[in-house]
């Protein structure tokens, strides 16, 4: 799933609205902190390569799983 360095807030925001889970969830999920999900979704920093690399992981699973729709299929 290639993120668009622009639009990662907004993915963070709808990934997380589709799975009906909070920043804390997520942030468990992908083994960073509650304030690093925060940070993402406020723009204020951006993903590291290995957090990036287990967001694209985690939306892939969710949405073989079916949990996850993308727009354009990004996965």
């Amino acid at each position: 799933m290639a993120i668009d360095e622009q639009n990662l807030p907004e993915l963070v925001k709808e990934v997380r609205r589709q799975l009906g889970i909070s920043q804390e969830d997520l942030a468990r999920e992908l083994g960073v902190s509650f304030a690093t999900v925060n940070r993402w979704e406020n723009g204020k920093s951006k993903p590291s390569k290995l957090a990036r690399a287990q967001f694209d992981s985690y939306c892939a699973k969710m949405a073989r799983q079916g949990k996850l729709k993308l727009p354009g299929g990004n996965i």
